[in-house]
Order: C-alpha cells, then structure tokens, then sequence
C-alpha cells in the first residue's frame, strides 16, 4: 500500500517501516498514527515478513505527538486524548509486542514523549551516540503514556523511572544504554548498516523460537499490557482537562517556561 508518512519496504524477509515526516522530526498526529497502525496490522504481520525494523527520516526518531495539530475535540469542547490513545496509539504500541517477529528499532535522533514509548516497545533498541530519549510529557503537565509507564521501570527500576517520569530530562544515548533502555550505541554514521545487518541476521533466525521467547517474555514482563494502557488513556484524559495542559501546550508554541499552578 501507499502511505503519505511512511515509507514500507521489503526486500526478502526484513520489513522496514521508516517514519517520514522529517520537517516535524516525525511528529504524530491522528492520520500518522492511522498510517502507523495500518502498517503494523498488515504489511509487517505479513508471514513473509521475519523480522521488523523501525526507524525515522531525517534528523530524529520521533520528537512524540504534534502538538501544533492537537487533538480532536470531545463533546465537551475539550481535546478527546482517551480517544486518539484507544484508536491510534495503542494499537501500535501492543502491535508491536503482540508481533510474532523480532521488531528492532533504530533510534536516528531525538525519541520523546510517544516516540520513546514506541522506541521502548521494541524488541532490540539500538541508537545513535547523538540521539536522545524523554518523557517529556511532564513538561507540558502531561504523564507518560504509549506503555511508557510499563516499559521504562520494567528496563530502570523504580528510582530512574520516577526520575525520568516527574523531571522529564534527555536521557542521553550512552546513559540509556547503561540504565539497560537501549540494547547498543553506534556512531551515527555505522548505525543504518549495523541495524540493518541485525535485522537481517533476525531474519534468516529461528522465527518460531523468536515468537515463543517473545510471547513468554511478554507474558512476564508485561502481563497487563491492555490494564496499563487503559489505565494511562483515563489519567491522560483527565490530565488534558487542566489549566496546567493548556499552559504547557501555549508555553510550548510559544517557546517560553510555562507557569503551572497545579490546576
């Protein structure tokens, strides 16, 4: 199929899925996320395809959601997060666990905010020594969400994953790779041909025994998935109805500190 904001390719049995919407850093909004959706529900479930690369065009990974598009208003004027979280963002997120393949994502630059969740939703990580990772939503007086909230403390441990959470800073390539968020660092150069040959080498692998060390990892690792996005999708929702929203979205655009109120 044809997508106006990924590229799908598939050359023997790698699939790779490259994010294109580099002007924004690879920014989500809803019909990009349909597109995500789309593409992880067909193309890459395909039993041709044995193992899944994902990575971004252009300088980032994905910088999280496009703020300047917003998102659709529910009934009460206010944006409906719950509804973009339960139709778009999730069915990638638990896609991309629920694949019975190998999925290895390249982070290229920046991952923040659903970009980070959906880089930590992969099987293998592997980033460039400039790139960047984030929960970046407390800076707009948002919570992590896209399994963030199960992924990083599964991967860091309590302490790092509150820090992460509630101060919302880079964490650097070679610090995620000592906190155990990424699998390798490589020169940003060596990272498309060392991706690539790690996907091949998953490719021409075992995709049976992958698939059932995948399901019982899943299993005991993540065996609320569904339980912790949906809990994520209600306090988001919640959350996007603050003052404190509105103020970190304005401070945001309008690049200057925002001033919360807890409110």
């Amino acid at each position: 199929m044809d997508y106006e904001m990924l590229i799908w390719e598939q050359e023997g049995g790698v699939g790779r899925l490259t994010m294109n919407r580099p002007d924004s850093l690879n920014a989500w909004t809803a019909d990009f996320g349909h597109e995500l959706k789309r593409v992880i529900e067909e193309e890459a479930a395909d039993e041709s395809v044995r193992a899944v690369l994902v990575t971004g065009a252009g300088r980032g990974f994905s910088s999280g959601a496009d703020l300047k598009e917003g998102f659709e208003p529910a009934d009460d004027g206010m944006p409906d997060v719950r509804k973009e979280l339960v139709e778009v963002y999730h069915p990638v997120i638990a896609g991309v666990r629920r694949l019975e393949k190998p999925v290895v994502a390249a982070v290229n630059g920046p991952a923040v905010g659903i970009g980070a969740s959906l880089a930590f939703a992969c099987d293998l990580v592997l980033a460039a020594e400039s790139a960047f990772f984030g929960l970046a939503f407390v800076n707009i007086g948002l919570m992590p969400d896209g399994g963030s909230t199960l992924f990083v403390p599964a991967a860091v441990g309590k302490a790092r994953a509150f820090q992460m959470a509630l101060l919302g800073e880079r964490v650097p390539a070679g610090r995620a790779l000592e906190w155990g968020l990424v699998n390798f660092v490589h020169p940003d150069e060596a990272l498309t041909g060392e991706a690539g040959a790690l996907v091949e080498r998953l490719a021409a692998g075992p995709t049976r025994s992958y698939a059932s060390s995948k399901r019982a990892l899943n299993q005991m690792l993540y065996p609320d998935l569904d339980g912790q996005l949906e809990l994520e999708a209600e306090l988001q929702h919640a959350l996007a109805r603050t003052r404190d929203f509105g103020e970190g979205v304005s401070a945001f655009v309008e690049k200057r500190d925002p001033a919360f109120q807890g409110a």
